[in-house]
């Protein structure tokens, strides 16, 4: 499968880059590029995480974050990349907001 990372989600990276790295120099470029692989990874495990309403949800296996994304055919379009440890109701309200505009403007058959 094709991953595509739209430009909210590579905000959401250089975020959390920018958050990693004000704690130590080198953690920020650790983090990315730890999300970049698991990112890529989703070349070959895209499908098997758990739904969070129409999109799937796969948590880093080294950072507190979600990757959040749709399978349209052979297309893995990660939409957004957000920090676990904020609040659920926040978490939920830009899930709504953005991925449901997303999902409108790109639905899956």
């Amino acid at each position: 499968m094709k991953v595509i990372t739209r430009a909210s989600a590579k905000r959401d990276m250089r975020r959390g880059y920018d958050f990693y790295e004000r704690q130590e120099v080198g953690v920020g470029k650790y983090f990315f590029e730890t999300l970049s692989a698991e990112v890529s990874s989703l070349q070959h495990t895209a499908g098997i995480h758990s739904k969070c309403g129409k999109l799937y949800r796969m948590k880093s296996k080294k950072f507190p974050y979600w990757i959040y994304y749709q399978i349209a055919g052979e297309i893995v379009r990660v939409v957004a990349i957000l920090d676990a440890r904020q609040s659920s109701l926040r978490i939920h309200q830009r899930e709504m907001k953005e991925m449901n505009a997303f999902v409108r403007k790109f639905p899956v058959l």
